[in-house]
């Protein structure tokens, strides 16, 4: 089946067949405006940054950003992610107000096609809402088109007790329009209106700001939130089949158009409704670990490998042509549905008084009228695992990220080591603020010149451990993986290729730790540690530092 009929396929699965025909044609005009040839990839190493995360007060951020990088990080990332950098009203550019704009305060177009010479850009598409003062809002009130049929309005009195919510503000808000008061969805806060794409006018609007991001150097395309995208009264409203059917669609376009772009869908939903996303190898190029970060978090606070050598060994290998995207930390805080199912309930509440000792927060969902659960910890990933004191646990936490099949990325902040912003929490009311510091890059560089400083050295070992990485076939996204078992608190696993196999252990207590090299399926003798760039003898035990991580390669060569 040709790109075409799938995506009739598809749309007459989300409209009737009239609505679905006039669709496709209508996308089909700008397909055969966008074909092109594909590209080779960069190293798949992903950072992720807002693009003012780095300032200096002469130019606008995206240029300071892309000068940074080229000094402090060269060769190290092929890949970028940069936040939604358009103009928005709030949520730190995640309530867009115009998606086809450059923020003016950041830089312009020219400046991320700087970046795009030396980066696979990754872009947000913020697809489930938009900002309330978007024109598009703006002719909603007035009744006008386009926007007057673009969001979705039911009754005050409307049963929404199924919903899921990732909130636990208002999901409905009263909005006064020239047709009196209407009262509109809004999945995340009363600024950020959720759009209705049982429209079909919608989905082609969102399909041109696609191909427009594509034309602008975008390599990947997140879509935000997507698991709320198509709602159902009496449903939950998350990870419907039509939202399913709609990344598969989007697929098939970019497929059509160009099949070197990516999609990564972001789910921070329990380990099976998130890798769902996948499909049949249809839908999602990349998935997001998002039970890696607490597991990790969990493991080496309390010094255990447990729950994650169980979650680990029974991860399917994702379809042929998709991978995972393996994190610690993000924008975001992390994420505590992805533990569901994995941690019991009480020691994930003990995670949660930890990192409140850590200066942290935790943010609250809605479970019903009578119950909230906790659903993400606010921290940064420096406090979260004890600041200076804690650099062993944070860098060995990192080197067994970077050890798992799939595409690593990392947070600008965990390259700098940055600590929990309290002032910006104090200043935007906003908990999430406490991992999303604006560095003066006076300062960054002023701490960057001294060695001892705690930046210096996380930027430096970082730096260090993901250009080995990156050098290993056996890290490779497709190389294989197989998770050993290995008594707690101990973590162990093999990725292999056909030129190169490693053999991964890590060490999640400040204890030394030993294992029998035999049930590793070693035998003894002389290793490289690739992570480490040294050679190591090792008779018929591994001994283990405290916090120890070490990739075992027996070529010497």
């Amino acid at each position: 089946m040709n790109h075409r009929d799938r995506a009739r396929t598809l749309l007459t699965q989300l409209y009737d067949q009239n609505t679905a025909e006039l669709t496709l044609d209508r996308i089909w005009q700008r397909i055969v405006e966008q074909q092109t040839l594909a590209d080779k990839p960069r190293n798949d190493c992903m950072l992720i940054t807002y693009a003012d995360s780095v300032q200096t007060a002469d130019e606008v951020p995206l240029q300071t950003l892309n000068q940074f990088l080229k000094t402090r990080l060269p060769n190290v990332f092929g890949r970028l992610h940069l936040l939604p950098f358009f103009p928005s009203s709030s949520d730190d550019g995640f309530a867009v107000i115009d998606y086809r704009m450059v923020d003016h305060h950041v830089g312009g177009w020219a400046d991320l096609e700087s970046l795009a010479d030396d980066y696979d850009l990754m872009f947000d598409l913020v697809i489930n809402h938009c900002s309330r003062e978007s024109l598009w809002f703006a002719d909603f009130v007035g009744g006008r088109t386009p926007g007057r049929d673009y969001f979705i309005t039911l009754p005050e009195e409307s049963d929404t007790s199924a919903v899921a919510r990732p909130r636990s503000t208002p999901l409905i808000s009263a909005v006064h329009t020239y047709a009196g008061i209407r009262h509109v969805w809004n999945t995340f806060s009363d600024d950020q209106i959720d759009l209705d794409f049982s429209n079909p006018d919608v989905l082609l609007e969102f399909v041109d700001i696609l191909f427009f991001y594509r034309d602008r150097g975008a390599k990947l395309i997140r879509l935000d939130a997507i698991g709320y995208l198509w709602k159902r009264l009496g449903s939950t409203c998350l990870n419907l089949p039509e939202t399913h059917i709609f990344v598969k669609l989007i697929r098939v376009l970019l497929d059509a158009v160009d099949p070197s772009v990516r999609i990564i869908t972001e789910t921070n939903v329990p380990h099976a409704e998130n890798i769902a996303y996948f499909g049949n190898g249809d839908e999602a190029h990349l998935v997001y670990q998002f039970s890696l970060p607490p597991l990790l978090l969990h493991g080496f606070e309390f010094g255990t490998s447990q729950y994650l050598q169980e979650w680990a060994k029974d991860l399917a290998a994702p379809p042929e042509g998709t991978t995972y995207l393996n994190f610690i930390a993000s924008h975001d805080g992390v994420g505590l549905r992805p533990l569901e199912g994995l941690v019991p309930a009480d020691e994930v509440t003990a995670l949660v008084d930890r990192m409140h000792a850590r200066g942290g927060f935790v943010t609250l969902r809605e479970v019903s009228q009578l119950e909230q659960r906790p659903y993400e910890i606010n921290v940064s990933l420096m406090s979260a695992f004890g600041g200076s004191d804690g650099l062993p646990r944070f860098l060995a936490a990192h080197a067994l990220m970077l050890s798992f099949q799939g595409s690593p990325a990392i947070y600008i902040h965990s390259m700098l080591g940055t600590l929990n912003d309290l002032e910006l929490v104090e200043r935007t009311g906003r908990t999430r603020s406490i991992n999303r510091r604006k560095w003066q890059l006076q300062d960054l560089n002023s701490l960057l010149q001294d060695p001892e400083s705690l930046s210096s050295q996380v930027l430096s070992q970082m730096s260090d451990m993901i250009i080995q990485r990156n050098k290993q076939p056996a890290l490779a996204m497709s190389a294989n993986q197989c998770v050993l078992e290995t008594a707690s608190p101990l973590f162990a696993m093999r990725r292999s290729c056909q030129t190169q196999t490693l053999t991964i252990v890590g060490n999640l207590t400040n204890r030394y730790e030993r294992v029998d090299l035999e049930s590793l399926g070693l035998c003894e003798g002389v290793y490289v540690d690739r992570l480490y760039k040294s050679t190591r003898t090792i008779g018929s035990e591994l001994a283990l530092h405290p916090f120890e991580v070490c990739w075992l390669d027996p070529d010497c060569s």
